[in-house]
């Protein structure tokens, strides 16, 4: 009842503001770029290029870069400075991703709530390019407090935390307000979760192998 619940409302309203300040959306950017040629001072942590995910084995090759669309690229810098200024930053855990990787993730849990079904109408957010899963680090880089780990398919996990931490909900409250700041949306499901709210704008890109080996420009 309650997963065929979940899995109504995520249909419903996937999307959800993380708070009431969001800006005004920035201008559209088509072209793929590297989160790292655009702002250096964000941490990178593919957890799909290593076996630290639910699948427990990389599903990217090594090597793989962090991409998102440009307009996507620009609301995380807005991000990165908006924690820069609370002695904090953010680090990527997942961007763009292959429909290979997604074939495999929706096989290891077959969970509509927590991954798209490849195959169904909406897909992947993450295969437009369009989201982003993230977590805060201190200034040395370290991982602060968050209610789960990541891949941690629980009720836990979900944007509004119930637990008892005043850190760790100081530290989500936070990661909330910085991605807002930037225009970002969140997953109800999943508290480390945010895409670009025009996202239905941009179509799914199965692979970008044309892309990776090229150089992607710097915004």
């Amino acid at each position: 009842m309650i997963a065929r619940f979940l899995k109504r409302s995520i249909a419903l309203s996937l999307l959800v503001p993380v708070a009431a300040f969001a800006i005004e959306a920035v201008p559209l950017g088509d072209e793929f770029v590297e989160i790292k040629n655009v702002d250096p001072s964000i941490l990178i942590d593919l957890r799909y290029s290593t076996p630290n995910n639910v699948t427990h084995r990389p599903l990217y090759p090594p090597g793989t870069p962090a991409l998102v669309r440009a307009s996507v690229a620009e609301r995380l810098v807005r991000v990165q400075k908006y924690l820069q200024k609370k002695k904090c930053g953010l680090k990527i855990w997942d961007a763009y991703r292959p429909a290979s990787a997604q074939h495999q993730l929706w096989q290891a849990t077959q969970n509509g709530s927590y991954v798209a079904d490849p195959k169904g109408a909406r897909g992947s957010m993450h295969l437009r390019g369009v989201a982003v899963d993230v977590t805060l680090v201190d200034e040395a880089g370290r991982d602060l407090p968050m209610p789960t780990e990541f891949d941690n398919f629980t009720p836990a996990a979900l944007i509004n935390y119930h637990g008892n931490d005043p850190m760790v909900r100081s530290n989500l409250n936070l990661l909330q307000k910085a991605m807002a700041h930037g225009g970002f949306y969140g997953l109800r499901t999943e508290w480390w979760h945010f895409c670009a709210p025009d996202w239905k704008r941009y179509p799914q890109v199965p692979e970008l192998k044309t892309v990776t080996e090229r150089n992607i420009p710097a915004l």
